[in-house]
C-alpha cells in the first residue's frame, strides 16, 4: 500500500493532542517549528482547563478544540480535519525528540512507507516509563506480531507519521489511550507498510504528569485488541477458541470412552454431555470464524476497489 513518491514537495502537518500540558506545549511547538519551518502546527485541545491553548497559540500553533474527552476522539478529529499530505502526530508532553522527525519522514517522502513509528524501547531512561509499561508493551507487540506476521517493537508510541491516504483509511473507534493499538492493527489489516525508526524517549519535566493509568488503561488496551481481533482476524480468534473447545471435548471424553470399552456402557454421563457440548461449540466457533473471515475478505476487496476509483477520480 506504500504510496509512490510525489513529484512535488509534500505538505506536512504536525498534530499535537493535548490535555493539561501547559508546562511543555510551548517548547514542543517551538521545537517542531524549528525542525519543520514550513509545516502547519496544530494543537488539539481536549478540554484543557489550564493554559495549554493560550501557550500553544502564543508559540505559533493553530489550536483546535475537541470537546469529546479521550485521545481516540482527538486522533479521529486530526485525521478528519487535517488536509496536508503527511501528518506527524506527537504528544505534547515534551518526551519526544523533535529532531527525530526528519528520520520519521524520510521513508514516507521516499514512498517506502505509509506509516512510520518512533520506537522508544531502545533509548530511554529509568524514569521514562512506569512500572509494567515496558513489559505490557512487549506483550501486546508479541501478540500482534504473531497474528499479523509483523515486526513491531513499540505499539504504544505516540510519535508517528502518516500519509494522508493512510490516515483516511483508518476508521478510528477507540476513545482513549488504546488508539495507538488500533492505529497499528487497522493499518496492518489494510496492508499498509509500517516502518519503525529508533528515537530517544525522555522524562517528563518537573510539574508535568502522565494521564495514563497503568491497570485501567492496560485492561482497555487488551479489550481493544480482543475486539479488533474479532473484527479483523475472526478466523484466528474463533479458530483458537474452537481448538480450546475441541481440546476440552477430548478431555471430557476420556472417562466415558474408558467406561464404554471396559463396561460397554457409559456411567459418567455428565462428562459425556460436556464432551458433546464442547464438540458442538468447537464446530460452531470454527464455522463462525470461517463465515466472518470470508465476509471480511469480500469487504476488504470492495474497499480496495473503491480506493482505486477515488484515486483515479482525483487524478482526473
Amino acid at each position: 500500500m506504500a504510496s509512490s513518491p510525489s513529484p512535488s514537495p509534500l505538505r506536512v502537518a504536525v498534530a499535537i493532542p493535548c490535555y493539561q500540558e501547559e508546562k511543555t506545549i510551548a517548547k514542543v511547538v517551538t521545537d517542531f517549528k524549528v525542525e519543520l519551518p514550513d509545516a502547519a502546527i496544530y494543537v488539539f485541545d481536549n478540554n484543557c482547563t489550564d493554559r495549554t491553548a493560550e501557550f500553544a497559540r502564543a508559540a505559533g500553533a493553530t489550536v483546535i478544540r475537541e470537546k469529546r474527552q479521550g485521545k481516540g476522539y482527538v486522533v479521529a478529529s486530526m485525521f478528519e480535519l487535517i488536509t496536508e499530505d503527511v501528518i506527524v502526530m506527537v504528544d505534547g508532553d515534551g518526551t519526544y525528540d523533535s529532531s527525530a522527525v526528519h528520520r520519521l519522514l524520510e521513508p514516507i517522502f521516499r514512498g517506502d512507507a505509509d506509516m512510520t513509528v518512533a520506537a522508544r524501547l531502545q533509548q530511554y531512561s529509568d524514569k521514562s516509563f512506569r512500572k509494567f509499561h515496558v513489559a505490557g508493551n512487549q506483550l501486546v507487540c508479541a501478540i500482534i506480531n504473531r497474528i499479523f506476521n509483523a515486526r513491531i517493537s513499540d505499539i504504544f508510541s505516540g510519535y508517528r507519521a502518516f500519509t494522508h491516504e493512510c490516515a483516511l483509511s483508518i476508521p478510528i473507534t477507540s476513545r482513549g489511550f488504546d488508539v495507538e493499538t488500533e492505529l497499528t492493527v487497522q493499518s496492518l489489516y489494510r496492508g499498509a507498510v509500517i516502518q519503525e525508526i529508533e528515537a530517544p524517549y525522555g522524562e517528563r519535566p518537573s510539574g508535568s504528569f502522565s494521564k495514563l493509568r497503568t491497570f485501567p488503561d492496560g485492561f482497555r488496551v487488551l479489550l481493544r485488541l480482543f475486539l479488533l481481533m474479532r473484527a479483523y482476524k475472526p478466523l484466528t480468534l474463533f479458530g483458537g477458541l474452537g481448538l480450546l473447545a475441541l481440546a476440552g471435548s477430548a478431555a471430557f471424553a476420556v472417562l466415558p470412552f474408558v467406561e464404554l470399552v471396559e463396561y460397554h456402557r457409559v456411567v459418567s454421563r455428565a462428562s459425556a454431555i460436556l464432551s458433546i457440548t464442547s464438540f458442538m461449540l468447537a464446530c460452531l466457533s470454527f464455522s463462525l470464524g470461517l463465515v466472518l473471515s470470508t465476509t471480511n475478505q469480500r469487504l476488504l476487496e470492495l474497499e480496495r476497489v473503491l480506493i482505486k476509483r477515488v484515486r483515479r477520480f482525483n487524478a482526473e
